[in-house]
């Protein structure tokens, strides 16, 4: 591609176009394909799957290539975009037929992976949400915005460090970050590392008409971030992007906080085993009817709020749902039958809205008057707001119904879009189009008559227009001078008649102009539609808001949820008969067994012991969920339930390493406890399971404990803390506000069983044997394992009565601690030798004596 080589005046086009665009993919149109060459076109074949050949391949050095269908194009450009790539779109922007020389093309739209317009089912009930991120290195400051292109909603603020960047980037689930010249190289590989495209827009540009949608921005750092982000909209996109809502400003502190590892460990919105929606939150809470209503459910999960009267207005309204089943089965049918009007309002204003989309949208207008009804029947005063933005849009639809065609086809340059009876000239072409067919069979049938040919028939095709055809067989009975031959066949003759060919004049420009009108129609109805882009968007936001409170509603009475009561104030935890809502849709409510959840203002600390496999993670996830779908609204599932209001959640639950950063486990692990213990306040909820499990026992018990009294001393926040250290619930005799609790189960029969209860005071045992006998263990193994367990624990026993009942510490210095009073036991001699190691000077020696002395030691033990 570097060679010096002269090439074609199209080779010189398509290169030109390509250097503007060299991080893209370039689909170039070359008639009905796309064509790429070169690096493109392998890379391209590779990926896709698709045939490589080459042009020019009979020279010294031809060029790769390889080609795709441009009217199965959207498939492919898919594929490789959600693959992390960008597909630049090159069009033909000249009609070939009125140019001479090289047609111009130009790149129409850049398709990236922020920027990608879904349509699909599974699409649809998900943002892509493109991000900009620009640094301001006097304050260590960066401001954060973010869009979604085919809804066009933008939001901004500005974040104060790395790892708040990264929480806010993995909560959107982006794939596209752009960023200034100025954003650290440290986060930049962050990202790439975890397949998150980085796209450098070190140029912003101003664009007048889109100057508005950062008027309200205050901030000049989140100002800049949406500037940013609107510059590589523009220069994307090519097109107009007049459904961009105007940017609104968000502050972090304003919802309850989850870092990226609480949100992945308590399965909000993915499951860690299988990557999809089944099991989590989300899975269960989503009863929505609309796109848009599971979208909005997605972002109230993603950022639970703060506000009490917020949540209990939403409680309100959920409870009013509740009380009137009539209303909401009925309501829930009308808005089965609403599009996504904030999608389609994007698709007006791209341009890419076809008859089929305005149907819809009609039959969505149509629900809401119905719907307004609905609300206003139910409406105790709680819906006033809500029902002020539940406006329906009459003239919309009259304007759709009467001019749009109800089996309109997907193409709008292609005829029987627009409805007869809708503009007078165009039925006149189409009466002339449908009386010459009329004509044209008449004359068939006249022919057939007058020649004789009862074979003969009139035919169209695009190459040769109308004509009359005839069998090799029976071209001797067509009359002379009349008859005009057109085309030979192998089987047929080709004729042409002075009164058809004016037909055909007439049929074909009444089909031309038919066409050329409807579509010059068509985008007039649509520029009308464009008006009502704000309005219709206002109107989907407040139609997805009550499709998610409906939604908690369904869900709240199918499993007996109640309405929780919150205290901004109060630091109180009662929770009576709690449940794992995930957990028990799968088991049923009859299965599962509910738990108590207290804590007070002088129990602050909950220490859990119990059988791995018992349900301790259960009950600890289950608290964190009940929190969470308190704080966006819902009811929760107990019997009764008093709650603060949390202002962060932080959780290590489970095993993972981050094999992309190098880290295991444990490092994982004390990753997640030192975000805790840095940024939790007396307001926030700590989940620890297992803590310091990751490391020697000595080492992870002393840890555990450390953490436990940090907490406690300085943090002050709610914490459920699960460990099989049984060692530290002696902790509660030392820290006032620490409760030892556990969870129940008996041995029968020489068999474990669960009793999945929740009770005062340490676990007697750990029953790690029995739990490997359920998970299948052989029985000679576990018959050995149950021996040396006896040994093990009779040597405990033994050494605690040596030691005079004295037990053994478990706090800073625990390792040598534990070492001295296990030599305590030994014989005289090895005594001589401690004796010995004791009155060593070390600073006295030389490293060779060291050795020997260390030599002489080994052999005396």
């Amino acid at each position: 591609m570097e060679k010096k080589t002269k090439h074609t005046p199209m080779m010189e086009q398509y290169l030109g176009i390509k250097a503007q665009y060299p991080d893209a993919f370039l689909f170039y149109r070359l008639g009905d394909f796309y064509e790429m060459f070169y690096e493109d076109a392998q890379e391209v074949s590779q990926l896709l799957e698709i045939t490589l050949t080459s042009r020019n391949r009979n020279a010294d050095d031809p060029i790769p290539m390889c080609g795709i269908p441009h009217h199965s194009a959207q498939g492919y450009v898919e594929t490789l975009v959600e693959m992390g790539y960008k597909v630049a779109i090159c069009e033909q922007v000249e009609d070939p037929k009125e140019t001479k020389g090289m047609v111009k093309r130009e790149v129409v739209q850049l398709v990236t992976p922020g920027t990608m317009l879904g349509y699909g089912e599974l699409e649809a009930k998900v943002n892509n949400f493109l991000t900009a991120l620009v640094y301001d290195d006097t304050n260590s400051k960066y401001g954060f915005a973010y869009a979604d292109l085919s809804t066009g909603e933008i939001k901004t603020t500005t974040l104060d460090n790395d790892e708040a960047i990264k929480n806010e980037c993995s909560s959107l689930e982006t794939k596209e970050i752009v960023v200034d010249d100025a954003i650290p190289e440290e986060l930049t590989n962050y990202f790439e590392a975890r397949n998150i495209l980085i796209s450098r827009q070190s140029k912003v540009t101003h664009q007048a008409e889109l100057s508005y949608l950062s008027e309200k921005v205050e901030d000049e750092l989140s100002q800049s971030a949406v500037q940013l982000l609107l510059s590589y909209l523009g220069e994307t996109q090519k097109r107009q992007l007049s459904h961009l809502q105007q940017a609104k400003t968000y502050e972090p502190s304003h919802f309850l906080k989850m870092d990226y590892y609480s949100k992945y460990n308590l399965e909000l919105t993915q499951s860690i085993r299988g990557k999809d929606k089944k099991g989590t939150l989300i899975w269960l809470l989503d009863e929505t009817k609309t796109a848009m209503g599971a979208r909005l459910l997605k972002q109230w999960i993603d950022r639970p709020l703060i506000s009490v009267t917020t949540i209990e207005q939403r409680q309100a309204m959920v409870e009013s749902f509740i009380s009137a089943y009539f209303e909401r089965m009925d309501l829930k049918e009308h808005l089965k039958h609403v599009y996504d009007l904030e999608r389609l309002a994007g698709r007006v204003a791209f341009g890419s809205v076809n008859g089929r989309d305005l149907l819809q949208l009609k039959k969505s207008l149509e629900q809401i008057p119905v719907i307004r009804e609905l609300l206003i029947g139910i409406n105790q005063g709680e819906w006033d707001n809500l029902l002020k933005m539940v406006t329906p849009m009459d003239d919309l639809v009259g304007v759709i119904h009467q001019a749009i065609n109800e089996d309109a086809p997907l193409s709008v340059t292609e005829g029987n879009v627009i409805k007869d009876g809708f503009n007078q000239e165009l039925d006149t072409y189409r009466d002339a189009m449908k009386n010459g067919k009329k004509w044209l069979a008449e004359m068939e049938a006249r022919e057939r008559v007058e020649t004789g040919i009862k074979t003969l028939k009139i035919k169209f095709n695009r190459v040769f227009g109308y004509f009359i055809e005839v069998t090799k067989s029976n071209v001797q009975d067509v009359p002379t001078g009349r008859y005009e031959r057109k085309q030979t066949l192998a089987n047929a003759e080709r004729y042409i008649t002075p009164e058809l060919k004016e037909m055909e004049t007439l049929i074909l420009e009444a089909e031309e102009k038919s066409q050329e009108l409807e579509y010059q129609l068509f985008l007039t109805i649509r520029e009308e539609v464009k008006l009502s882009i704000s309005a219709l968007q206002t109107l989907a936001q407040s139609v997805a808001t009550i499709d998610v409170l409906q939604s908690f509603a369904e869900v709240s009475e199918t499993y007996r949820y109640v309405k929780p009561s919150l205290s901004a104030t109060e630091s109180t935890i009662d929770i009576i008969d709690g449940r794992h809502p995930v957990v028990e849709k799968f088991l049923g409510h009859q299965a599962y067994v509910p738990n108590d959840i207290k804590l007070d203002q002088e129990t602050m600390i909950l220490l859990i012991t119990g059988p791995n496999m018992s349900g301790k993670s259960t009950y600890m996830r289950q608290l964190a969920l009940t929190v969470i779908m308190a704080q966006i609204g819902c009811f929760v599932p107990a019997s009764s339930a008093v709650l603060p209001i949390f202002d962060q959640i932080f959780t290590r639950i489970g095993a993972s390493d981050d094999l992309i950063s190098g880290q295991s486990t444990f490092m994982v692990e004390m990753m997640e406890a030192n975000q805790a213990l840095k940024h939790a306040t007396s307001r926030s909820l700590i989940l620890f399971d297992e803590l310091g499990r990751g490391t020697a026992t000595y080492d992870g018990m002393a840890l555990a404990q450390a953490i436990i009294e940090y907490i406690h001393e300085h943090v002050k926040a709610k914490t459920l803390f699960s460990t099989h250290y049984h060692e530290i619930t002696s902790l509660e005799e030392e820290l006032p506000a620490l409760k030892n609790a556990h969870v129940g189960a008996i041995e029968k029969n020489g068999e474990l069983v669960f009793l999945h209860k929740m009770l005062s005071g340490p676990a007697d045992k750990s029953y790690g044997v029995h739990v490997a006998k359920l998970a299948g263990l052989p029985d000679k193994l576990l018959v050995r394992a149950s021996d040396l367990l006896e040994a093990f624990e009779s040597q405990t026993i033994e050494l605690s009565r040596a030691k005079e009942n004295k037990a053994i510490p478990v706090a800073s210095g625990l390792v040598e601690e534990a070492q001295l009073s296990l030599f305590s036991e030994v014989d005289e001699a090895q005594e001589a030798v401690i004796d010995e190691l004791k009155q060593l000077n070390l600073l006295d020696i030389t490293p060779l004596k060291a050795l020997n002395i260390l030599s002489e030691l080994q052999k005396k033990v």
